[in-house]
């Protein structure tokens, strides 16, 4: 019976929003010269469902979508592959205020994966071959994340919220292939503003 009790107690949000992924990326060094490489920015697509636990913690399972492509870019040379990303993670939020109140400002942070998916194929010929190469390789990287934002109920089962987050994995090496001595340098982070909307049950 407690553990009915319980469940029946517990405060879910189910919602999805839009947003925009910044890059910050990482570098390629030869002997030849630097080379930015990453991922463009683009916009995102996300999901997400949301416990309320406590009056002032909550659980977050999150999935994002960005579309942004990989490239290499050193000065006038540049080239690209098609592609896109997937995170899928859990975020544990702090809220200020609890569950009760109409807005509720938070902080955030979590973990989780990204899947690195390259769908295009590689430019021929290469922009900067004697820096580094594009390949057509996909690859899994481990995610973390920190943000902060609100929560303001505008209806008895209505949520919409404003959050900013930072999406940071390491360096995705299968997707550039660098020279013999080449070195990587950099994580990558994915600043993203969004803007979302849920139904309270």
């Amino acid at each position: 019976m407690l553990t009915a009790g319980a469940c029946l107690a517990q405060n879910w949000v189910i919602g999805g929003g839009l947003g925009y992924g910044a890059y910050r990326n990482g570098t390629i060094t030869s002997s030849a010269g630097s080379a930015e490489a990453g991922i463009r920015n683009h916009a995102v697509v996300t999901g997400v469902v949301t416990e309320d636990l406590f009056d002032h913690f909550s659980g977050e399972f999150r999935y994002v979508y960005h579309g942004g492509d990989t490239f290499l870019s050193s000065g006038a040379s540049q080239g690209a592959v098609k592609a896109q990303s997937h995170v899928f993670l859990y975020d544990a939020l702090i809220h200020w205020k609890a569950r009760t109140e109409r807005i509720r400002p938070f902080v955030a942070g979590g973990f989780g994966a990204r899947y690195y998916d390259t769908t295009g194929s590689v430019p021929s010929p290469q922009p900067l071959p004697r820096i580094a190469s594009l390949t057509n390789q996909s690859q899994w990287k481990p995610l973390f994340d920190l943000g902060a934002g609100v929560k303001v109920r505008i209806a008895d089962h209505v949520v919409v919220s404003g959050d900013v987050r930072d999406y940071i994995t390491v360096f995705p090496e299968r997707l550039f292939s660098p020279v013999n001595g080449a070195t990587r340098q950099g994580m990558l982070h994915q600043f993203t503003p969004m803007f979302s909307v849920g139904y309270s049950f």
